[in-house]
């Protein structure tokens, strides 16, 4: 693989242990990169912090953490304080426990990353763990010293390798319950729900990530190109939201749009079936 490895270490399932190595799944590199610039000499700025009480920079040897315990007092935290605190790593991706794929919540996901073996030698062991997941149909739940923090990891089968995503510890996610407390109860006409239905079987599909459009870095990158060449950029027009008054139209509406599409394609193919030969008709004579 020619990215580099951002940690190398072991899987360990009871006795078994499989030297591997993770790489990032996904990166932002390509992303149109901006920088701060002064608006009147078109220089790059760089960041300077300052003491926000008396208003004069302050060097890098005297910039430290601290926590703030009250408005405008804090705990200064040095650095060799804090390296204390980072747990001690022994580069193991220990399993706690194996569940269902089914089971998963992916509201626990942060980042993906790719195991693969350490080297020719560890692929039977590596190939072994990936096929028992595979079979299974199950995700190991293991923990490992990532990045300075311990953090908790699901490793699943993915294609030839595995797949580690690193897990957010139960504090970092909201409750649903409370996120969703304020929706109302509705009751949906059965012809509603039954358009709606119909909607979405027209619409079905494969998960096909190439074909999404990044319509941000698009507008984007014309942006910066219309700029370059001295041309001014319409933005788009944003749809407005369908009312409730207007629903059950909309949904007769899109429902009715999606069968007369297909009555339109055969309608064109049969006029063109019509018109050939007298096209050629009029050639004839």
């Amino acid at each position: 693989m020619a990215a580099r490895a951002v940690w190398t270490g072991v899987i360990k399932i009871a006795e078994i242990v499989c030297p591997v190595k993770m790489y990032t799944a996904a990166t932002t590199s390509e992303r149109i990169s901006l920088n701060m610039v002064n608006r009147k000499t078109g220089h790059r700025l760089r960041r300077v912090y300052v003491d926000n009480k008396t208003d004069k920079p302050v060097e890098s040897e005297d910039q430290v953490k601290g926590y703030e315990t009250h408005e405008g007092s804090y705990v200064v935290l040095e650095p060799d304080e804090i390296a204390a605190a980072i747990p001690e790593s022994d580069k193991s991706l220990t399993v706690d426990a194996c569940i269902a794929c089914s089971r998963i919540e992916p509201t626990y996901f942060d980042k993906p990353y790719y195991l693969l073996p350490a080297s020719e030698a560890t692929e039977e062991s590596f190939v072994l763990i990936r096929e028992a997941l595979r079979h299974k149909k199950a995700a190991a739940i293991a923990h490992t010293v990532l990045f300075r923090r311990l953090r908790p990891v699901l490793i699943r089968a993915h294609r030839k390798g595995l797949i580690a995503t690193t897990l957010n510890f139960d504090y970092e996610v909201r409750s649903a319950k409370d996120a969703f407390a304020d929706i109302k109860k509705h009751k949906i006409e059965p012809e509603m729900l039954e358009l709606a239905q119909h909607i979405l079987k027209t619409k079905a599909g494969e998960f096909e990530p190439d074909k999404f459009d990044d319509r941000y870095e698009e507008a984007l990158a014309e942006l910066v190109k219309a700029k370059i060449e001295g041309r001014k950029v319409v933005p788009l027009r944003r749809p407005e939201p369908t009312k409730a008054n207007d629903l059950l139209e909309a949904l007769r509406l899109s429902a009715g749009g999606s069968k007369s599409e297909g009555n339109k394609t055969s309608a064109k193919k049969g006029r063109a079936t019509a018109a050939k030969p007298a096209a050629e008709r009029r050639k004839a004579s």
